[in-house]
């Protein structure tokens, strides 16, 4: 029986292109709706993935009115943090879920998204429950005024 061969330089510069489309289509998606958020993502040397389990944040000034001393309307931010999988690229397992859950507890995240981009089939977004399960959320639900 022979033995498949797998080409890992190929293999790893796909999974660079993907990373990267990934990212450009989630910036692309959200720039229609989300006129007040902004994206920030952490990219590591040469603008490869880099380490931790948080890939980008939507962030944006809280203009609701502070209830806690002498702070003002937009003094305060909203964020939440987002995971990225594109192409083969599985969605988060029950640990790494319990790992963005822990996240955004320490961060005081509004909520925890997952956007999956898959090539000329799918573009969704997702946002984590207090089950820890995903449930598939719009542009406009999650980034909407």
């Amino acid at each position: 029986m022979e033995k498949l061969r797998v080409d890992w330089v190929k293999a790893y510069q796909k999974a660079v292109a993907t990373d990267k489309w990934t990212e450009i289509i989630m910036r692309a998606i959200t720039k229609k709706v989300a006129k007040r958020w902004r994206i920030v993502t952490f990219r590591g040397p040469n603008k490869k993935e880099y380490r931790g389990i948080v890939d980008a944040l939507a962030i944006r000034k809280d203009t609701s009115r502070p209830n806690k001393g002498s702070l003002k309307r937009g003094d305060l931010f909203e964020i939440m943090i987002i995971q990225m999988k594109g192409g083969g690229a599985k969605f988060p397992n029950i640990t790494e879920k319990r790992r963005l859950k822990e996240v955004a507890k320490y961060y005081r995240a509004k909520c925890i998204l997952l956007f999956e981009w898959k090539n000329g089939k799918r573009t969704q977004f997702y946002n984590l429950n207090r089950k820890l399960e995903w449930k598939e959320k719009t542009t406009l639900e999650l980034f909407g005024v």
